[in-house]
């Protein structure tokens, strides 16, 4: 059963190599597929990733849940995969996703933990992961979801410039699709506290939060989150590229 691993970048000349460098070289590559689906990066991004094997696209629009979809309408797996640039795998993510959906959850993520966090509360961050709570859940936890379920609920909701991953979440939960967060840990960076404090980062997540569960328009949270943070994180990571003319 063939998995299609999605990585929506923008300028990640710093993590891709890594990373698809993994990929390549991991034991059960014959049972994976990689698609890079790029945002108009500016650094090196591109050229690293095309001394890699696997699919480079490229699009105008710099939204993750574009991104990814143009992705899955290229996948040829049974099993997506979606994947930040900045994520260390468990090297067992084959055998986790093949099981995880021969019992049943046809979508699902893993725990996380940051790889050497400088702030030991970010600790806390990780451990919360390991709970049922959707509050807990988001993007670099990475996502999981058969193919053809995730067509029949159309994606990602590409309106959201920003909370991509809590909208098809909450979908999921709609349409009663089951979810298994596996109990193993991807590694993820820490680079958003880089330039935040701990406090600064939290509230904002929160906020954003608040004012998705609110219905606010994508848009005005994206705009409130790029001008709450701070630093290189603000301007890479948030993908504050081209969006849609209506956006």
């Amino acid at each position: 059963m063939l998995i299609s691993i999605i990585i929506p970048t923008l300028n990640e000349e710093t993590y891709i190599g890594q990373l698809l460098g993994y990929l390549n070289n991991h034991p059960q590559k014959d049972s994976i597929e990689i698609i890079v689906v790029d945002g108009g990066s500016q650094d090196k991004t591109l050229s690293i990733a095309g001394l890699h094997e696997g699919t480079l696209i490229e699009t105008k629009i710099a939204s993750r849940a574009h991104q990814m979809n143009e992705g899955a309408k290229q996948a040829n797996g049974t099993i997506l995969y979606f994947v930040h640039a900045d994520t260390q795998l468990v090297d067992s993510f084959v055998q986790d996703i093949h099981v995880a959906h021969q019992n049943g959850f046809k979508s699902g993520c893993y725990r996380f933990k940051f790889h050497q966090p400088q702030n030991p509360l970010l600790h806390i961050n990780g451990f919360f992961t390991r709970f049922p709570f959707k509050w807990c859940r988001g993007g670099d936890q990475t996502l999981f979801i058969d193919k053809g379920v995730f067509e029949s609920i159309d994606g990602f909701d590409e309106k959201y410039v920003i909370m991509e991953d809590y909208d098809i979440l909450d979908r999921i939960d709609a349409h009663q699709i089951p979810f298994k967060v596996i109990p193993k840990s991807v590694k993820v960076s820490s680079r958003k506290y880089d330039d935040n404090s701990y406090m600064k980062v939290q509230l904002t997540n929160l906020k954003a939060m608040k004012m998705y569960k609110h219905g606010t328009d994508p848009s005005e949270i994206r705009k409130f989150y790029c001008q709450s943070l701070d630093g290189k994180y603000k301007e890479d990571h948030l993908f504050l590229g081209n969006l849609k003319p209506h956006e």
